[in-house]
Formats: structure tokens, sequence, C-alpha cells
């Protein structure tokens, strides 16, 4: 993602993360302090895909896809600690989702979109039982364990088509000569796999589709990347924190 001091036409990353911050947040709020207040929830459902698409943005400009990946897992794990010492909860939050998510990027990354002076048959053949290892991983995950762990509230937040999302962004965006307008369809698809899924107000989620058509893929001229790192904790912390007083 280049960065730019100038003004620009459009959203730039910086800004399109805050106002994921911001649904995010009235969604939690919505949710915990305020659950007759719908409209909290509807604004809610724009952060999900909009954090996918930077998700997306951040597998293919970060340097260190190590760390990348680790941060977001390390955190996910922390607060899975949390959750369960709080209220005994099993269900794996947005983090381990996109964990998931980063992680299958890497995958496909490395064994699908190699040089073809690397391709050999042996190869091929390692890399189709590698994703289909993984594939089959992924759908345990999200869709068998749950159903293995039917008398606790397991389940991957947003489910098989929300793990996917970032892939889907990532590989239309940055691996196809495909138009940008494609990358936009596709993610509106996974959308719509993911509502008719969840149901109920995850269709408002379609509207993130016109957010997203004025990234300018730009940075912004702040360096934010930490930022989620750092608020999601602390914005559930003092949400749960109010929540014993309500």
């Amino acid at each position: 993602m280049e960065n730019t001091h100038n003004c620009q036409k459009g959203l730039t990353g910086n800004q399109l993360k805050i106002l994921a911050l911001i649904s995010m947040t009235c969604d939690h709020i919505g949710k915990q302090l305020l659950p007759n207040v719908l409209f909290l929830q509807i604004i809610g459902r724009l952060a999900f895909p909009i954090f996918a698409f930077m998700i997306a943005e951040g597998c293919h400009y970060t340097k260190n896809r190590k760390k990348y990946l680790g941060t977001m897992a390390l955190l996910a794990f922390i607060c899975q600690i949390v959750y369960f010492a709080a209220m005994g909860s099993l269900y794996q939050c947005v983090l381990v989702t996109f964990s998931l998510s980063i992680s299958l990027i890497y995958i496909l990354d490395t064994f699908v979109f190699r040089k073809p002076e690397q391709f050999s048959l042996p190869w091929a053949f390692c890399t189709f039982l590698g994703l289909t290892a993984a594939l089959l991983f992924l759908c345990f995950i999200c869709i068998g364990l749950p159903e293995l762990l039917s008398a606790t509230d397991f389940a991957i937040d947003y489910g098989i088509w929300g793990v996917l999302l970032p892939v889907v962004i990532y590989f239309t965006a940055h691996k196809t000569n495909l138009p940008a307008g494609f990358t936009l369809l596709a993610t509106a698809m996974d959308l719509i796999f993911l509502s008719f899924s969840l149901g109920g107000i995850q269709w408002f989620s379609l509207i993130t589709i016109g957010i997203l058509a004025f990234y300018n893929k730009k940075r912004g001229s702040l360096n934010l990347k930490n930022l989620f790192y750092i608020y999601y904790p602390l914005h559930l912390i003092v949400i749960y924190g109010l929540s014993l007083f309500s």
C-alpha cells in the first residue's frame, strides 16, 4: 500500500480502518449495552468486510509475513484465553477467523503461485494433497468441529465464508490481471453466501461494496498498522466493564 501525504481522491487505507473501527465499536455497544437499538448492529455489519479487505491488503504489502501472522495469532490466542476465563466461552473471535484467513492465503500463495520453472509432477501432486488437506482442515474447523462440540458455543466467527473473504479479495486483487471491479464482484458474491449463512441483518454488509469502490490504494499520512491490535482488546475491556454496571 503506497504511502502519501498528498490529498487524494477516494478513501485511503487509514480512513477505511477508522471507519471499520467505528462500525465495530457500534456493533459491540449494540450487542452488549444496547441490544434493543438494532441500528447499532446494522452499522456494525460494515466492519467485517472492511477489515477483511484490509487484511488482504496487509498480506500483500507486509514485509514480514511471519510477524504479520504471528501478531494476529498471538492476539487471538490471548483474547480466547480471556474470553474463556471471563465467560467460559469457546466461541472463536474474529481474530481467529483472520488468523485462519492469513494462513490460507500464505499456503495458497506458496504452493499455487510459483514460477513455472519450479513446476514438476511430484511437486504438483504434493501441492494437490497439501491444498486438499488445508481445505479439509478448514471445513473441519468451521463446520465439523462446531457439530462435534454442539453442547458448547464453539464456532468460528463468521464461519467458513468469513475465513474465505480475505482469501478471495487477496487473489482477485493481487494475483490476477482482471479489472479492479472483479474484486468487488467476488467480494459481493462471498458476502452474499455469508449473508445466506447468517441471515438477518448480515445482508447490510453488502453496503460495504459501495464503500470499498472508493478505495484509492493509498495508505494515508499516518502509520496505523498497529491501531487495530491495540484498539480491539481495549474497547472490548471497556464495553465489558460497562456491561457489569448496566
